[in-house]
């Protein structure tokens, strides 16, 4: 582990505490019939990347004042309703490894609570009277239920291109990411000139990121992702690492498993079949390659930030999402 991952981590453990005291603060003091379904989803665990970016952009630009862990929270509280909603549309039984909300308390409750999550997202941004700030979450719950809906109508469409995948992960993820860390920018006063370089570090992140998601839904198990192997698949996903072997087969072959996949009712014996060719001939290293050319880009946007040890924490973000397991 190179010194500037070391500090990365290290920074990851020193604000931890904050933002998860943050986030259990505005938790205690929503309605006791939303309370257990929130909390259950909060208290799940996650990587706390969103606010982390927040933080570190807001700080990289001299951010002085209170309450940043809870601004920071906005954006988890966001993630979590969306990932809320999306276990429900995908019929999924796990999220971080532990029983999906709904599966424990039911469909209808689940969304509900989803909606009260986006809802108090939107009200501590509002606390701060920055319409910047308001603008800018209103426009990341905009792009990503765009890029579900997207991703839905895409579902067992196999003649999808690469940059209708790439649109849909932009969609669904980076522009998520992409307001943490404008988020940031907003909250210490930066220049416009430092919002997009935030705006531009953060989508190129955020792409990155969503390609090493794919590519390890092909190769990590779930009692380290906490998800099943080949989960996209079985929900007639066709990400990067699928594209790309279908693209390698002969056009008979092609035609063949093209149709299979397209069939909600292909047997899961069948399934697990693919999902082995699919690793096991490199496709989903070949997806984190990919994601190379995204971080280089959001490596270059860090330019124009003065020194610091923010920056340097940006930096090994990259390393981060490029090499994760999980």
């Amino acid at each position: 582990m190179n010194e500037a991952f070391a500090q990365l981590k290290a920074a990851f453990l020193k604000e931890l505490p904050a933002i998860n005291a943050a986030i259990s603060q505005e938790i205690d003091a929503l309605p006791a019939l939303v309370r257990p379904v929130a909390a259950h989803v909060m208290d799940a665990g996650g990587k706390r990347l969103r606010p982390m970016l927040t933080i570190l952009f807001a700080r990289a630009q001299g951010f002085r004042g209170d309450k940043l862990h809870t601004l920071a929270s906005s954006l988890e509280f966001l993630h979590s309703a969306t990932l809320m909603h999306d276990d429900i549309l995908d019929n999924a039984d796990l999220r971080r490894g532990k029983p999906a909300a709904h599966t424990l308390f039911g469909i209808t409750p689940t969304v509900l609570a989803g909606d009260v999550l986006l809802a108090l997202a939107n009200e501590i941004v509002a606390r701060t009277g920055n319409p910047a700030l308001t603008s800018c979450i209103s426009k990341a719950i905009m792009q990503t239920a765009t890029g579900e809906i997207m991703e839905i109508a895409a579902i067992r469409k196999a003649d999808i291109t690469r940059a209708e995948y790439i649109e849909i992960i932009t969609g669904k993820t980076a522009y998520l990411i992409q307001s943490a860390c404008e988020f940031g920018v907003i909250a210490a006063g930066g220049s416009e000139r430092a919002r997009d370089s935030a705006r531009t570090f953060g989508l190129n992140l955020g792409i990155a990121f969503q390609l090493v998601d794919d590519a390890l839904d092909y190769t990590s198990q779930a009692d380290t992702s906490g998800k099943p192997l080949g989960g996209d698949l079985r929900e007639g996903k066709f990400t990067l690492p699928l594209l790309l072997y279908l693209q390698s087969l002969p056009d008979a072959q092609h035609a063949i498993i093209t149709r299979e996949l397209t069939d909600a009712n292909l047997h899961p014996a069948r399934q697990d079949q693919i999902i082995t060719d699919i690793s096991g001939q490199g496709f989903a290293e070949k997806t984190r390659s990919e994601a190379r050319s995204y971080l280089a880009l959001a490596s270059r946007a860090l330019d124009v930030l003065p020194e610091s040890l923010e920056k340097k924490l940006l930096g090994a973000m990259i390393d981060f999402v490029l090499t994760r397991d999980k």
